[in-house]
């Protein structure tokens, strides 16, 4: 006769993980008012098609011109990464890995440190967002490559993954964590919230694109997604960051490092909950119940997120870029030094100019910037890395000239950051042009030779020209790359 004694927490644990080993699993133990329950674990249609798009994601082909922008962006990122290695958030990021340096699987990028996968993850993700270098995806208000590419990196090493397939993880990385805060409402959960957009996409993307270096079938790459849905994290208070440490970790160390984290919990054998993205308590219902999660699995195979990643010419803020384009056209079309203007005029969006309106950190400050181009011709890594040149007397007058509009004309054409400058110069002449399309945006995108250009530029002062080179070589052509751990004496620094 059976008992109709109650199951301990215990016992319905032990049954339960029986039946998943079977396959048999019909119910999941739950918690609810401290007590477990039961629970359906159904999933959902949405689930089950990122689910099965994620897990064929390894042995799908890609497009060519995909291929061609994925090398780029990973290209740039390295750049951005080993750049960032001389910069104070890598150095703090370089100093955390070489405290807790444990098993030497991955490499940390400008140094001769190789730890295991989620700290160097960490750290990678740090540098790539030691400043603003790194890629943005306009739509989905987040900077995707700073987590991506190092999450993918750190697993790719774990797992000695082909060139091949860390290029389709990365590329899996990018369809995934754009469309998440899409999903949730992109800047207007970001604005009503004050959450951080750049974590949660970061968090999602770098996820999937560790989950594809694993090989997950379906089922495991739901519960990775449930495990990165756990760790999403980060908030607007991060604005308040002079140093751009805590900004590097939020928008490219946490999230690179909770993605890997996930995997790695999936891979030894955790499972979760199936769907995440539906029933009571779901991610949506939690974070953004006004979201779309329809436009997670939007024209997946079909829209490729990274063609539709930004690549920055410039090494500063994403607000900057389009007044210093405008800045260089305007002395295209008449030269003319510092000394010869009276006043700069620059009108922005005011959720695009507020970003970037007399800011602390250089490549981060509007005035700076433009003062430095108004000075040098140009705006380079140096000059927009330079702090103590925020001091600068020279520097400070031509700063004085520049003023900040608020423009709400521009806010109606968001998420396309136009930028107006107008420059009066000293004998009275009229200077002005609008940026409707910043160069690197996906309207009027770098060339590879552009982007060749610039990873050459931030790379070559950390390794040497001829590694420079030759990892840029390597990086273009990682499709026939037989193990990704080849890249280490490439991206170490002594």
């Amino acid at each position: 006769m059976r008992s109709c004694l109650p199951l301990s927490r215990r016992e319905v644990l032990r049954r339960a993980a029986i039946a998943c080993a079977l396959g048999h699993l019909k119910v999941a133990p739950t918690f609810a008012m401290g007590r477990l329950k039961e629970a359906p674990t159904t999933v959902g249609p949405l689930m089950t098609t990122l689910s099965e798009y994620m897990a064929a994601a390894k042995d799908r082909p890609l497009p060519s011109e995909v291929v061609e922008k994925a090398k780029q962006h990973i290209l740039d990122t390295f750049a951005a990464m080993l750049s960032g290695s001389k910069l104070p958030p890598g150095q703090a990021a370089l100093a955390l890995a070489r405290a807790q340096a444990g098993r030497r699987v991955a490499t940390v990028v400008g140094s001769a440190i190789v730890t295991g996968p989620i700290d160097a993850a960490l750290a990678n993700g740090v540098l790539a967002h030691s400043d603003e270098t790194d890629d943005s995806h306009a739509a989905s208000q987040s900077h995707p490559g700073a987590s991506i590419v190092p999450a993918a990196l750190a697993m790719g090493e774990d797992a000695g993954a082909s060139g091949e397939r860390f290029l389709r993880a990365v590329t899996l990385g990018y369809d995934i964590g754009p469309r998440m805060t899409m999903a949730l409402g992109g800047q207007a959960f970001r604005d009503e919230t004050r959450r951080s957009t750049h974590a949660f996409a970061g968090n999602f993307g770098s996820a999937a694109a560790a989950g594809c270096i694993a090989s997950f079938n379906p089922a495991q790459m739901r519960w990775l997604l449930d495990y990165a849905s756990q760790q999403t994290a980060g908030y607007a208070i991060w604005q308040r960051d002079t140093d751009h440490i805590e900004k590097g970790f939020v928008f490219g160390g946490m999230p690179a490092r909770n993605g890997v984290t996930a995997a790695l919990l999936v891979r030894s054998g955790w499972n979760g909950v199936d769907d995440v993205f539906a029933g009571e308590d779901n991610f949506f219902q939690v974070n953004a119940a006004k979201g779309n999660p329809a436009l997670m699995i939007d024209k997946l195979g079909e829209r490729f997120e990274v063609v539709n990643t930004d690549i920055k010419k410039w090494t500063v803020g994403s607000p900057i870029q389009a007044p210093l384009d405008a800045l260089e056209n305007i002395r295209k079309k008449r030269m003319f030094d510092a000394d010869d203007v009276k006043n700069v005029v620059v009108r922005l969006a005011p959720s695009v100019g507020s970003v970037v309106d007399n800011r602390d950190i250089p490549d981060i400050c509007l005035q700076h910037m433009i003062a430095v181009m108004l000075i040098d011709k140009t705006a380079s890594f140096q000059a927009a890395h330079d702090k103590v040149r925020m001091k600068d007397a020279a520097v400070l007058r031509h700063r004085a000239k520049v003023n900040y509009v608020a423009d709400e004309a521009l806010a109606r054409l968001l998420p396309a950051r136009v930028a107006i400058v107008e420059i009066t110069l000293s004998d009275g002449t009229q200077l002005s042009d609008r940026v409707e399309a910043v160069r690197g945006t996906v309207r009027n995108p770098m060339s590879r030779a552009e982007v060749v250009d610039k990873a050459r530029d931030l790379i070559a002062p950390v390794t040497g020209a001829a590694s420079a080179q030759k990892l840029i070589d390597i990086l273009l052509k990682i499709e026939t790359t037989k193990d990704i751990r080849q890249l280490r004496p490439l991206l170490q620094r002594t």
